[in-house]
């Protein structure tokens, strides 16, 4: 049976050991943590801060359910407040990828640091002059440096589907485990990407099971012809129980996190609420 965590993410108007303090009060045994600004930016997130998140952790009992190295906002000097992809592990651009593969590796050192299982990694987008087969060769060479690293340290790598990147439904992400062929992969499921992609949620993590490395949780209003947009659990339209049973029939015992970033403003009601409105379900 899964287990409840609730993303840092939410909270990027606090520091990251005050996050991790925040999500311990709302009932949550896990927490992810964000490997970008403003939390654990990892190229610039040295012994002191590492030190502090190891503090935060064990005065609250919380495990770390993954590190969240999806996004790389820390990269620009100004990043719009829009969750940017690139520079990505599938870009054309010889010396962006080489830095994002080195960021992932940062991350999975963090993973490694704080006892996470898994780092969770989205595949980026198809961008100009970068067409999707060429996009994908640029993303199997980079997954198989990753995973050199992380499987050294004995660290999981998720790749986390979505509409509009380069890998974004199930299909698309079991086909890129079969073809990369090393059980250090698997998939970060987030059930309302695949709940927006017009998937069966309860199918995709049927069709997971044994390559699940995590599960993000929101709710979605319009379930598979919904918008993408991450809500508190009970504000939209997706059958929790139905996840829970198929997380379950599955065999998942990991940890099922709340990835409720659009709550910058009250990341403490979005935390209560959804702990309030999943509790049942663990």
């Amino acid at each position: 049976m899964a287990e409840l965590a609730f993303s840092t993410n939410a909270y990027t108007r606090h520091s990251l050991p005050e996050a991790v303090g925040r999500v311990a009060d709302h009932g949550y045994a896990g927490v992810e943590v964000l490997a970008d600004e403003p939390h654990a930016y990892v190229p610039e997130f040295g012994d002191e801060d590492r030190d502090a998140l190891s503090e935060a952790l064990e005065e609250t009992g919380l495990a770390v359910a993954n590190v969240n190295a999806n996004t790389a906002m820390g990269y620009y000097d100004d990043a719009p407040p829009e969750a940017f992809f690139e520079p990505s592990v599938a870009t054309a651009d010889d010396d962006a990828r080489e830095w994002r593969v080195e960021y992932t590796k940062q991350a999975i050192d963090l993973a490694d640091a704080v006892d996470s299982p898994a780092v969770c990694l989205a595949s980026g987008r198809p961008l100009p002059a970068n067409p999707p087969e060429q996009a994908y060769e640029h993303l199997l060479g980079s997954l198989h440096e990753i995973l050199d690293h992380a499987e050294a340290r004995g660290v999981d790598v998720g790749i986390e589907f979505e509409p509009g990147l380069l890998v974004e439904c199930t299909d698309e992400v079991l086909s890129l485990i079969d073809d990369v062929g090393r059980d250090s992969l698997g998939v970060n499921l987030d059930v309302g990407h695949a709940a927006v992609y017009g998937e069966n949620i309860a199918e995709s993590i049927h069709r997971s099971a044994g390559h699940i490395t995590g599960v993000h949780l929101e709710d979605i209003v319009g379930g598979t012809r919904g918008k993408h947009y991450h809500r508190i659990p009970g504000e939209g339209d997706i059958d929790f129980r139905a996840v829970f049973d198929a997380l379950d029939d599955a065999g998942y015992d990991g940890f099922a996190t709340l990835e409720l970033y659009t709550y910058p403003d009250e990341p403490d009601r979005a935390a209560r609420e959804a702990y309030e409105a999943l509790a049942e379900y663990v």
